[in-house]
């Protein structure tokens, strides 16, 4: 799909439904905090919509203002849309007052643009990159850094240049750093900061499910024990006028006290509902105020409640309440949030913590006396896991300890490790923490949305980046293609059932452009904006595929002819646009069986997309046959192999009673493909085995997984003895194992929604 093709401005329907949503949440719920930050998503889906209908945002473009040129970091919401704002424009920020104060000059950001231009200006900025007590958390907070950095390197038409490209902004963007700490060393990394996770805690909610259980536990289970005891005491009571009175008139006080209670205590709903016995109990209490009678709702209610929990104050009835009265007092879990948000208080907030232990200890007798909770309460597990996103190490370490959940987690962690890498090659301390702080606040750029299949703007387009790329010095630091391999190595080794997510190829990326290495990494593909084609690097990945694993066990199983793919022509970039292949486009469409004609559906573009990944294997390949891994690897295929099927397993098993099976069979069909890429690997006396041992881990499954993956296991038995699924013995059972259907797929019960 092209730019051309939609008939409205590109994205606002989107956008409108965004506001819509925003607007709709910052009305309606009732949490403040929530309402506050739904009310800025208005504001921003607003400033969208409004710079899309006028034309100042142009969606879909790498540089979406108009009036900003591409290198400036534009203010990006949901979906990559920008709004047309930069993201350091907007007010005044402190940092930047305070930079006016030290000089002595207004709060504006022409005067201190100006200002740090001078001798003064230039000797405070080249002080403050000798020490690295600064921050950049923008990119264009590095630009004056960079001008004093050039300057003290007698690189004064660099500098000049600098200034040049960037002066006509110096009134509407931040050019300058805020002040921060000692530099620390990139490769230690934590998830997130004691900052963040110290947010984190303090605005944990209390959890509504298990407040309303102790409401219920405190205050409706004693006014339920005092009720009944009223209607026994009428029920088994001989009748008496005198008592009658009285019984009518406390009858009254406890449909007073019942309205007072479920006024104060709103969490638990229970007594509000008809058809349970509080509710009859209360209900009938009117009716006997006015009449003396007790109704035969309330009669059944008695007995139900004496026979499954006792009579009050009978032994089994009080050894009940006594266990009730225990679970009741268990402190909630976001008390002791706050307890672990005071042992923070005192830590660095940009910083991870090197351990826990000292955090999530049990409470203290100070802490007890201060909070009111019991001392020697241990902080549950769902607070120390949000405490150990703090811990900080080297990945690699983190990886073993199980601190990085996901391969998206790790995505976030390894730009410290490819900025490190990429400052190395610089003449010096200064210049090598400059680079590093720029690359980090340039990682945390938000994606824009782009068509036409425009790339992202890269670091190297920044004109104060360009600058300094003059001044490496190449044959200095750690080598990027050590670096692109250790990282390859803990993607796969740490996740090799996933695939590789966006972020983390574009970090090996970086690290293959450093190296020297041309590497046709891939990115995921979105189905509702895929264009239809294929840009050259996914020839050049299939190519590599195609050397790889030539005629294997992958390619027969998949039914690629990898002869054919080795052909195909690496398209070249014209003036017209970027290359893309029209040749692996239309073999993408033939095997995933479309119709050019078919009607246009995301599923449809999931189908095709889905044998891009198949082709090109998704980066195992690439990472595999280029980046050298394979030598690295080839104690691992075995390995790799067996826990790529436990992932098979693990997720199958997610399929039963789920309303919504087919993101995890997709998820469970790209760890298929990985099973059968390192089975591949192996050498051809080692995969009979590998494929046995995936046997006999699927026969320890559910019998339900063992139904649903049999047809993949009887159709992957019949390729591996060298057949095919075209072949004519080809088994009727036997299914090849996709994520991507336009039909229902195989693996999904008739009954279920595969939605």
């Amino acid at each position: 799909m092209r730019r051309e093709e939609f008939t409205e401005p590109v994205g606002a329907g989107y956008a409108s439904a965004q506001l819509a949503k925003a607007f709709v949440t910052a009305l309606t719920d009732a949490d403040a905090g929530v309402r506050s930050n739904a009310e800025k998503r208005v504001s921003k889906w607003r400033s969208v919509l409004a710079g899309i209908t006028s034309g100042r945002v142009r969606v879909g473009s790498r540089a979406p203002v108009a009036d900003l040129p591409v290198w400036v970091t534009p203010e990006v919401v949901r979906g990559g849309f920008a709004t047309g704002s930069a993201a350091a424009g907007g007010d005044l920020q402190p940092h930047e007052a305070d930079w006016a104060d030290r000089l002595g000059i207004p709060h504006s950001r022409q005067a201190t643009f100006a200002a740090l231009l001078t001798e003064r200006g230039l000797h405070d900025l080249v002080e403050l990159l000798r020490s690295g007590r600064y921050r950049v958390t923008i990119p264009e907070e590095a630009v004056l850094l960079t001008v004093a950095w050039l300057v003290d390197h007698g690189d004064i038409e660099g500098a000049l240049q600098l200034v040049e490209a960037v002066e006509q902004f110096a009134d509407r963007l931040c050019f300058v750093p805020r002040r921060g700490e000692q530099p620390r060393d990139l490769e230690i990394v934590s998830r997130e900061t004691v900052g963040e996770v110290h947010g984190a805690l303090a605005a944990r909610p209390a959890n509504r499910r298990v407040e309303a259980m102790r409401e219920a536990l405190t205050v409706w289970n004693p006014f339920e024990d005092d009720l009944v005891s009223f209607w026994l005491e009428i029920i088994e009571g001989a009748a008496d006028a005198d008592e009658d009175d009285r019984r009518r008139s406390d009858a009254k006080r406890f449909t007073a006290r019942y309205v007072e209670l479920a006024v104060t205590h709103r969490l638990c709903t229970k007594h509000r509902n008809p058809k349970e016995n509080l509710a009859r109990l209360v209900a009938g209490l009117d009716a006997f105020a006015k009449t003396g009678q007790v109704s035969p709702g309330v009669r059944h209610a008695v007995d139900s409640i004496v026979a499954r929990r006792g009579r009050p104050g009978s032994e089994p009835h009080a050894a009940l309440r006594q266990r009730q009265a225990v679970n009741a007092a268990v402190p909630a879990h976001h008390l002791l949030a706050k307890v672990v948000v005071g042992r923070l208080a005192d830590l660095r907030v940009d910083r991870g913590v090197a351990s826990v232990d000292d955090l999530v200890g049990p409470v203290t007798a100070g802490e007890a006396a201060e909070s009111g909770l019991p001392e020697g309460t241990t902080i549950p597990t769902s607070v120390r896991r949000v405490v150990q996103r703090a811990v900080e190490g080297p990945v690699d370490d983190l990886l073993a300890r199980g601190l990085v959940p996901s391969a998206e987690v790790l995505a976030r962690l390894v730009p410290q490790i490819a900025a490190a890498t990429s400052a190395a090659g610089y003449p010096d301390d200064a210049s090598q923490w400059l680079v590093a702080q720029t690359y980090l606040a340039f990682r945390n750029r938000r994606s824009l949305l782009l068509l036409d299949f425009e790339h992202q703007v890269r670091i190297d387009e920044l004109p104060w980046v360009k600058q300094l790329q003059r001044h490496r010095v190449t044959h200095r630091g750690v080598s990027s293609g050590s670096a692109l391999r250790r990282l390859g190595e803990l993607t796969l080794h740490g996740f090799p059932a996933t695939i590789i997510p966006n972020p983390l190829v574009a970090e090996l990326t970086v690290l293959a452009k450093e190296a020297g290495i041309n590497l046709p990494l891939v990115e995921e593909l979105a189905t509702d904006i895929f264009m239809g084609s294929f840009t050259a690097k996914y020839v050049r990945a299939a190519h590599l595929a195609a050397e790889l694993l030539g005629d294997g066990l992958y390619s027969r199983y998949y039914g690629i002819d990898y002869a054919e793919i080795a052909q195909l022509p690496v398209p070249q970039r014209t003036s017209e646009g970027p290359a893309t292949s029209e040749e692996f486009a239309a073999i993408c469409r033939r095997r995933a069986g479309d119709d050019e004609r078919s009607e246009w559906s995301v599923a449809r573009n999931g189908t095709i997309i889905e044998q891009a990944q198949i082709l090109t294997t998704q980066n195992l390949a690439a990472l595999v046959g280029r980046a050298g891994l394979r030598e690295s690897l080839d104690g691992s295929w075995d390995g790799l192999a067996d826990r790529s099927f436990s992932a098979v397993v693990r997720l199958v098993t997610k399929v039963e009673h789920n309303p919504r099976p087919l993101p995890t069979i997709k998820d469970a069909a790209y760890a298929w493909r990985h099973f059968l890429f390192y089975v591949s690997m192996l050498p051809a006396s080692r995969q009979a085995p590998a494929i046995d041992r995936a046997r006999q881990q699927l026969a320890q499954a559910p019998d339900h997984v063992q139904r649903r993956l049999a047809p993949a296991m009887v159709g992957l038995a019949h390729v591996a003895a060298g057949g095919s699924f075209d072949d004519a013995a080809a088994p009727s059972e036997a299914r090849m194992f996709r994520g991507w259907v336009t039909e229902r797929h195989w693996m999904v019960p008739v009954q279920s929604n595969s939605g």
